[in-house]
Parts: structure tokens; sequence; C-alpha cells
């Protein structure tokens, strides 16, 4: 099969990139590299089935031509930025929505029915249903990214309905693992480079989140296509437990050998939009025969250990 990936250059693209890669497929890897990093990609460049494109999804003409004589669509390439989202609330439109837009406009230009979408477990907002199922109630949107993501899955929904495409939409918690480098550990160890004295965190430390490695949301990500088969499939994924923020500062100093003074900016959360208790019902991918293999600490300190080895990373940002 001819696989088109946007945003195949990130973290979870670049894993998953290799992945199909492994499995015989063709792929046309698509990324304008804002984020990405090619040093992902060596091993996908050593494969003769891959061909990189270096391109931005809101450049509809090019990312129509580089579609061609593709089968499947996965659409990772997003703006993943939801703290500072309203320092520019243009980006999640336009870098979300509008390239979504563009996607699905070139899938039905070049008739490829199949896509796979990397939604988030933030359009739940602050449900007071938790853990949160995919048929909970939608209440008021908290984030611009959150609300970008929603408006992505019904253009998604739409265009199922309207051209007779097929959607596999995930909506994920916060994915660690190896090629991370966005979110709270990769925050809370490059501040540990500058300084293993002292660690301030934004919010009281309390906010209760659920985290999933990287290689368990593909697992499960491979299963739903295989066995899923609705015209428009939504999932939850990640794993049925959940941590304090102030839980992975442990495990991440504990990992390290560092002892920080810890200070908090107060109040219930970090910044805007970012929701206190994310817990998600995944039940629904439970029932397709998926279980994650590693708890919310072991893919922290995978996570850690991947920084450990590469540091290299945080020169990039």
């Amino acid at each position: 099969m001819r696989i088109f990936i946007t945003g195949c250059a990130g973290f979870i693209g670049s894993n998953l990139t290799d992945r199909l890669l492994r499995e015989g497929h063709e792929i046309t890897g698509y990324d304008n590299l804002t984020t990405g990093s090619m040093e992902f990609l060596k091993e996908a460049e050593q494969n003769k089935a891959f061909t990189f494109v270096q391109g931005d999804i809101l450049d509809p003409d090019l990312l129509t031509d580089s579609m061609r004589q593709c089968d499947f669509v996965y659409h990772l390439a997003a703006n993943a930025d939801v703290r500072f989202g309203t320092d520019h609330p243009r980006k999640d439109l336009e870098q979300n929505t509008i390239g979504t837009f563009n996607v699905l406009e070139s899938m039905r230009k070049n008739k490829i029915r199949r896509i796979v979408f990397s939604s988030t477990g933030s359009i739940y907002g602050e449900t007071v249903v938790i853990p949160t199922p995919e048929n909970a109630p939608f209440p008021v949107q908290t984030s611009l990214y959150g609300a970008s993501k929603l408006a992505c899955e019904g253009l998604i929904a739409a265009y199922c309905e309207g051209f007779g495409l097929q959607a596999w939409i995930f909506r994920f918690v916060s994915i660690l693992g190896e090629r991370y480098t966005h979110g709270h550990v990769f925050d809370f160890y490059k501040n540990l480079l500058a300084n293993p004295r002292e660690l301030r965190l934004l919010g009281d430390g309390h906010q209760k989140k659920s985290y999933l490695y990287v290689q368990d949301c593909l697992d499960a990500i491979f299963l739903a296509v295989d066995k899923a088969e609705e015209k428009v499939n939504i999932f939850n994924l990640g794993t049925d437990e959940y941590c304090e923020i102030n839980d992975s500062v442990k495990w991440i100093t504990g990992h390290l050998g560092c002892d920080p003074a810890l200070t908090y900016a107060g109040g219930t959360r970090g910044w805007i939009g970012d929701n206190p208790f994310i817990f998600l019902d995944c039940a629904k991918i439970h029932g397709l025969g998926w279980t994650p293999k590693l708890k919310i600490k072991e893919a922290v300190i995978k996570t850690t250990e991947f920084l450990a080895n590469n540091q290299w990373v945080f020169k990039e940002k």
C-alpha cells in the first residue's frame, strides 16, 4: 500500500513512518520541518520505499500533487502548542483546521478514501464525566487547540458523509517515548539541565494527567484500522491510570539522581486551557483486544532516557 503521512518528521509521525516501512508499505512523508527533524527520518531515508517531501499543508497545490498515487492518509501534522494558543490565535485555525481541510480536499481530488486523524483528549474540555468516554457530552471548549481539533473532526465526518471517505479518529492523551520533543517531561528535563537545584512548576503540581507510550499508541491505531469498519470510527487512546504532575517530577528527578527544590506558580492549572484532570475511558479500544504494554511511570522513564541520550534535541529549540 502507498501511504501518505503528514507530519512524518515529528515525534509520532517518524515512529509511525518507521513502523509502516518495516511492514512493507511504501511511504510518502510530508513535513514542513518547523518542529519535525530530519534526524528522526534517518532510518526511513535508507529505505527505497520512502519518499520525503518538504512541504506545508497550507500549500494546497503541493499537497495535492504530493499525494498522487497514494491509497491511504495518516494526518498528524498540526500545531500542538496548547500553552501559547492565546498568543497566536490564528495558528490553531490555520495549521489545524484549515490544514485539515486542505488534506481532505487533496484526498478528494486524488480519490483517496481512507484517513487516520490524530485528534486529542483536549476536545472534552473540563468535562464532569471522568473517566471520559467517546460519547460524553461536550462542555465549553477551554483551549483554541482543542476547539480547532474538534472542528477538524467535524470536517472529517462531513467529508465521510458527503464524499464517501472512511475515517479513524484518535483522541490521544499526551504521548511519551523516543523522539519526544514537546511537553512537560521535555520542559522539566531542559530546566534541570540549566539548574538541577531548582524546578519551577506551573499550577499547584496536583493536576491529574494520563500519558501513553508511543509504540502502544501505534499498536492501538493499527489494530483499530484493521478491525473497526464504521464510516467514522472514533477512539480514545490512553492508559487506565493517571498521575499527578508531582508524581512525574518525582520519577524524572529520581531517575536523574537530583533533588531540586520545587516552586509552584499556584492555582489549579498551568495555563489557560490546561485541564486539571484528564482521564479517558478507553473501553472501546480495549474491546478490540488492545492493552498498553507500559505503565505511565515506565513511559516517563523511557522518555527521560531518550532525552538523556539525545541532548541535541534541546539545541534545536
